[in-house]
């Protein structure tokens, strides 16, 4: 049967625009994404199925081009009008965090964080410049590392500080494991950040690991 034959309160479009879109499920979702099903499979039904082959929504959003593309009624068109999709909102939290104090909104730091550097498969070390007012400047990915972890240059770290003239800082990096506890070698690194900014007037606000779950504060754990 096709969607259009469905009662228009179970069509995942009416269903949006009646009740918004945290009413759907995943699959739905990603329906009006697909749009169109393919011969004998709706597109709920074909949303179901890549869920089920890929394991999550998550999986689908952070897959590669090779393997979103070996998917039924999957191509480099989907690949790209989802990157789009994808780039589109991690730009708008980035304005919504622009509007106001970083340290006002510690939830849009946390909601932006996770959405640039969760889908990240190797660990990566970037920072968080503000100004004296917390409001932010510029976002910066400034290491890359592996599986395992980033070799961090405090110097690199103070010359982009002053780069953007800021005042304040974010640290921040994420844990491919997804488990977003702090190593003894994470807090070392963090103390040998705030030594070195201090020195040019610059404070270390906070460091956030992004795992899986929420970013871990480690300003909020007493850990800085």
């Amino acid at each position: 049967m096709s969607i259009r034959d469905w009662p228009a309160a179970e069509r995942p479009r009416e269903k949006l625009l009646e009740r918004g879109a945290a009413s759907l499920s995943d699959a739905e979702l990603l329906a009006i994404f697909l749009r169109t099903g393919v011969a004998g499979c709706s597109a709920v039904e074909l949303a179901r199925r890549l869920l089920q082959e890929f394991g999550s929504l998550r999986a689908l959003l952070e897959a590669d081009l090779a393997a979103f593309s070996r998917h039924l009624g999957l191509g480099p068109a989907k690949f790209a009008q989802l990157q789009a999709v994808l780039e589109m909102a991690r730009r708008h939290l980035a304005e919504q965090l622009r509007k106001d104090s970083a340290l006002e909104s510690p939830q849009a730091v946390r909601d932006y964080l996770k959405a640039r550097l969760r889908h990240e498969p190797h660990e990566v070390f970037a920072c968080l410049f503000l100004d004296s007012r917390h409001r932010v400047l510029a976002f910066e990915v400034l290491f890359h590392g592996s599986i395992d972890g980033a070799s961090v240059y405090p110097r690199q770290v103070v010359k982009r500080a002053l780069a953007h003239n800021a005042a304040a800082l974010i640290l921040t990096h994420n844990h491919p494991s997804g488990v977003a506890e702090p190593s003894q070698a994470d807090r070392l690194l963090t103390q040998r950040l705030k030594d070195a900014l201090a020195l040019v007037d610059v404070r270390v606000l906070d460091h956030f690991i992004v795992g899986d779950g929420e970013p871990l504060s480690m300003a909020e754990h007493g850990w800085m």
